[in-house]
């Protein structure tokens, strides 16, 4: 018979150990704090037409209430990152918890379009704070490869359902109380998420290297970002050929070529330039600008498409996208941690992005009296191919991040995220924009002229996709093993 193993040891690898469970419920609270996070980015596209009539938006001026959220998000999420690496990663996710929670309440009794797009940057700060080190942390928390992949697979649904969740959640409380409620519903969840993370993420040591944070590092790429967003949107009233148009996106890459020569300068970089070394980490955020871009964009501009030709209400419209999230919650919980422990992160995310090069070619040919069963359902089911993308490209990006650069790197993925996001809904919305105004000027109906406009950014978001698979071919192609290895060295005895 088995000996018993001493005491306080469990043999039964049925029975979960206390570690085990404090794990699961640290990865609960982290994904519970990035869903709040996640949400905020997209609860308020359908919520966009009541703001505007409310405080008195203008139509350009309106973009900017999701602009400046993901700006803020995406441009401090490198320097939340290096401050978690040099602070402590726990430190940083309460701090980012406390700061979006306080933010929400603002934003909820906002009474001016300024007082807002003041708090939705703030919130965005305190988002970036809570997301930039999520991913590093979760990875710490589960080092074993299949266990990783489980994890990082949960937390990838909460990034790509939440997106879609809040696109229904949206819809029902703009309708069933205000659009105030879309950010007001944010200060339970913060306060429980906050009391609990503080009894149970345990406290980390710092691991980044001490020394002062890159804050003039961040103002670079924080200026860079915006500027580069702001031209992006400006296109659309002063042409894309303006020199206007160019000047802004010249200013925005002078920033951004400051911030490259400042990490290659600076003594403690916020962006330590040997994390692009790494063809993985590189490539991984470089084809999640493209996707993250090409569906974000998509799910703006598909909502507008059921509100403003289809005529649906703020809550149908997000009830329809629920089988986007539905799928996406299937595959990434399901399916997606066994596919990439089989047949690799690379080959998963091909797959994926298929599906979703497929789902957006489909919606391509969208017409103006669309129906929901044919035109759009059969696209939403497709677009549950971001249930393998994204865990295969968290894989990816993760895998070659050392220890003391765990959080940097988990902040750039976020990062690449944020941009993808604002530049993706900037340049498709102006595209369907541009084409749209072109069309009523030459007297087209108003729905004819609505919907080409969102058959011409769909097409280039099929384009943004088909670019991602290339790149993921090419770019993330298996390392040969060396067909001539070097002799085993003699050992002197």
């Amino acid at each position: 018979m088995p000996q018993p193993g001493p005491p306080g040891r469990n043999d039964d690898p049925d029975v979960k150990s206390p570690r085990t469970y404090r794990r699961s419920y640290a990865l609960t609270l982290l994904c519970a704090g990035m869903l709040m996070v996640i949400l905020d980015g997209t609860i308020v596209t359908v919520a966009l037409p009541a703001i505007g009539d409310d405080l008195g938006f203008s139509s350009a001026d309106l973009a900017w209430v999701m602009n400046i959220y993901m700006i803020a998000f995406g441009g401090l999420l490198l320097l939340a990152g290096r401050l978690g690496d040099i602070f402590g990663r726990k430190r940083m996710f309460l701090a980012g918890i406390a700061v979006f929670t306080a933010a929400s309440l603002l934003c909820g009794v906002a009474a001016s379009p300024e007082m807002l797009l003041v708090a939705r940057f703030v919130q965005g700060a305190g988002g970036a704070k809570a997301s930039a080190v999520s991913l590093g942390m979760i990875v710490t928390l589960y080092p074993e490869p299949a266990e990783q992949g489980k994890a990082i697979g949960a937390f990838s649904f909460i990034g790509a359902a939440g997106a879609s969740l809040g696109l229904v959640l949206g819809g029902v409380l703009t309708e069933a109380a205000s659009w105030h409620w879309i950010f007001l519903v944010n200060l339970p969840i913060g306060a429980v998420t906050l009391l609990l993370a503080t009894r149970v993420l345990a406290a980390d040591t710092p691991t980044g290297p001490r020394g002062k944070a890159d804050v003039v590092g961040a103002a670079l790429v924080t200026a860079g970002l915006m500027l580069l967003v702001y031209a992006v949107v400006k296109a659309e009233s002063y042409g894309w050929g303006a020199a206007k148009t160019w000047a802004l996106v010249a200013g925005a890459f002078a920033l951004l070529a400051g911030f490259a020569v400042r990490q290659a300068r600076a003594a403690t970089p916020l962006l330590p330039l040997r994390t692009f070394r790494s063809r993985k980490v590189t490539g991984a955020n470089l084809i999640q600008i493209l996707t993250i871009a090409a569906m974000f964009g998509f799910q703006v501009l598909v909502v507008l498409y059921m509100q403003h030709v289809l005529g649906y209400g703020s809550a149908k419209s997000g009830w329809a996208m629920l089988p986007t999230a539905a799928a996406i919650g299937a595959v990434s919980l399901g399916v997606s941690a066994r596919l990439i422990a089989r047949f690799g992160p690379r080959n998963v995310l091909v797959a994926g992005l298929l599906a979703l090069t497929a789902g957006m070619l489909y919606l391509v040919r969208v017409p103006v009296d669309g129906s929901y069963a044919v035109d759009l359902l059969p696209v939403f089911v497709l677009l549950g191919g971001g249930g393998l993308v994204l865990p295969a490209l968290a894989t990816l990006a993760m895998s070659d991040a050392r220890p003391e650069d765990a959080g940097v790197v988990s902040g750039l993925f976020n990062t690449t995220q944020q941009i993808g996001a604002a530049l993706g809904v900037a340049l498709l919305n102006t595209l369907a924009t541009s084409r749209t105004d072109d069309l009523l000027a030459d007297g087209k109906p108003p729905a004819t002229a609505l919907t080409e406009g969102y058959q011409l950014a769909f097409t280039a978001g099929t384009l943004l996709l088909a670019t991602a698979t290339v790149l993921t071919l090419v770019l993330l192609r298996p390392t040969r093993p060396n067909p001539h290895p070097a002799p085993e060295p003699l050992v002197h005895t």
